[in-house]
């Protein structure tokens, strides 16, 4: 596919077994179901490096079973927890600071990064394994949210591969398999669950507390990407993150809402035939299918029963009462500077909901203000990036 954020895998040399992984956010949902791959094929694996936050503790129960050279926390707090837990007969070494990821990133020793940290802190790692030639799992969106165009130039200069971890996007990866041609491909069809709140009203959506918005019908995740998905901010991120991956307009990336997340997402070619991805909703599919890439291999998930299913039903979104979706696709149209407001004011704005500092509809609302307000910039450069980002935090906490 020409236009893929980078070569296209199946034509580019993968690794060979057994593959030496590192794992970016080893301590989240993502890096519970990789380990969870690993330790079902041991063979295929070397665990070279675990990266985590600041859970000292988790990190280091994980280092002490997978045995990593190298491990990394982001702060001084959480480097004293992992040392206070680790066993005596094991010493990786330890890296501190959000440097330390750029470093695990680009390690020589590394062939396959997972690149996993929830949030805008991916994106310096996954631009610095792209820019080491690293082919990349990619769990982090925010990465091409905030950047797919300088990681898009990164891959291309160096080799880099990116495979896609998140569910919708692998699903539109095997479905582009031996169809890549931009002239055979109609569009692309992200499916939504809608989350916890489908089929609800404003009214209701104004009493929503923070338990409600965690409790996902499908999906097992974070605190952070689980509000996301009840806001459908989260799908509104994969569609501008389809668009930098596939290399499409939005106007070709559809979304529909598929409330038993058992069709994963669609590709439509422009003969009108349409090729699905279906399974059991396990983030442990599409990241065995990364992690292994070309090769397949199995997964300790539940196998699909259609019968057991019974239906499958499909919606609109409703934009009225979950805007965030129809601000992400405003946001990618209106230019490179744009989503990344999105996407700081959503996370400064999801951290208040969940400290109970604002209610749920505040939300979208402080998004669509703030994009508002507004204006393009140039965000040609890494350091551009990191700092529209920044300073949009800052604004976004004093006006709270």
């Amino acid at each position: 596919m020409k236009t893929y954020i980078s070569a296209w895998p199946a034509t580019v040399p993968s690794p060979p077994f057994p593959r030496r992984l590192v794992i970016l956010g080893a301590t989240g949902s993502i890096g519970d179901s990789a380990l969870k791959v690993v330790a079902g094929h041991p063979e295929r694996f070397t665990v070279t490096a675990l990266a985590g936050g600041r859970n000292g503790r988790k990190l280091a129960a994980l280092c002490a079973r997978f045995r990593p050279q190298y491990a990394a926390v982001l702060d001084d707090a959480a480097r004293t927890e992992f040392l206070d837990n680790l066993p005596g007969d094991y010493a990786p070494e330890l890296l501190v600071g959000p440097e330390a990821f750029d470093r695990l990133a680009a390690l020589d020793e590394a062939d396959l990064i997972l690149s996993a940290i929830v949030g805008a802190a991916g994106f310096a790692p996954t631009l610095a394994a792209a820019r080491a030639g690293k082919m990349i799992g990619l769990a982090n969106k925010e990465s091409l949210v905030l950047g797919g165009h300088l990681i898009r130039a990164a891959c291309r200069a160096s080799g880099a591969v990116i495979l896609p971890v998140d569910s919708e996007h692998n699903a539109l990866f095997q479905g582009l398999a031996g169809h890549g041609r931009d002239e055979e491909i109609a569009r692309l069809i992200l499916t939504a669950s809608g989350g916890p709140f489908r089929g609800k009203d404003r009214a209701f959506l104004e009493t929503v507390t923070r338990e409600q918005a965690l409790a996902h019908p499908n999906w097992s995740m974070g605190a952070k990407i689980s509000v996301d998905s009840a806001t459908l901010l989260n799908k509104g991120l994969e569609l501008i993150e389809a668009c930098h991956l596939y290399g499409l307009p939005p106007d070709r990336v559809d979304v529909v809402v598929h409330p038993q997340s058992i069709v994963h997402s669609l590709v439509e070619y422009v003969d009108g035939s349409q090729l699905a991805h279906m399974g059991t909703p396990d983030m442990q599919v599409p990241i065995a299918h990364c992690l292994c890439f070309p090769e397949r291999v199995t997964v300790d998930v539940p196998r699909l029963r259609l019968a057991e299913v019974g239906r499958l039903t499909f919606e609109a979104p409703d934009l009225d009462a979950f805007p965030c979706l129809r601000l992400a696709r405003e946001a990618f149209d209106a230019g490179p500077s744009h989503p990344i407001v999105l996407n700081a004011i959503n996370e400064i704005a999801v951290d208040a909901f969940l400290h109970e500092r604002i209610g749920f509809t505040d939300i979208p609302a402080m998004i669509e203000a703030g994009l508002d307000r507004h204006a393009p910039v140039d965000v040609s450069t890494p350091e551009a990036v990191l700092a529209l980002d920044r300073e949009v935090r800052r604004e976004t906490e004093a006006r709270l």
